[in-house]
């Protein structure tokens, strides 16, 4: 039996980008650390929040690696000199990823009371009409 891809359609041409960018969503499977929320806060804006509670701006880090946003957290080892009771807060580190679309781009990040803020931008797309010479041979 044959496996029918996105890519292999006779009538999707080109479309192997596309396939390739669905499997490695599928592959950046999270845990649900840290929970986050996604918006839309304009036509062509959009906000990425995530709960990082007890990090500081110097422990996260958020990157644009092959049109994927990576927003890493990882909080410095605390020298020892605390006693702890009872230990229910994490101090773990943390990868999120997310797939931006061609045209999305990171505007800026914002930190407020626990939250970090991704904002996101959609270009406005250009109207292309090309017209094809038809050659004789």
């Amino acid at each position: 039996m044959t496996k029918l891809t996105l890519g292999s359609h006779p009538y999707l041409l080109g479309f192997e980008q596309l396939e390739r960018l669905v499997e490695r969503t599928a592959k950046s499977g999270n845990e649900g650390y840290p929970p986050y929320n996604i918006e839309q806060t304009s036509e062509r804006g959009y906000r990425i929040t995530l709960a990082v509670a007890g990090f500081r701006e110097a422990d996260l880090s958020i990157t644009v690696e092959d049109r994927q946003l990576v927003i890493r957290g990882r909080q410095a080892d605390e020298d020892g000199a605390r006693v702890f009771l009872h230990r229910g807060i994490a101090a773990r580190q943390f990868q999120r990823s997310f797939v931006l679309a061609d045209g999305v781009e990171v505007a800026g990040a914002t930190m407020e009371n626990g939250l970090l803020h991704v904002d996101l931008t959609r270009a406005e797309p250009d109207s292309v009409v090309q017209t094809i010479r038809i050659e004789t041979t």
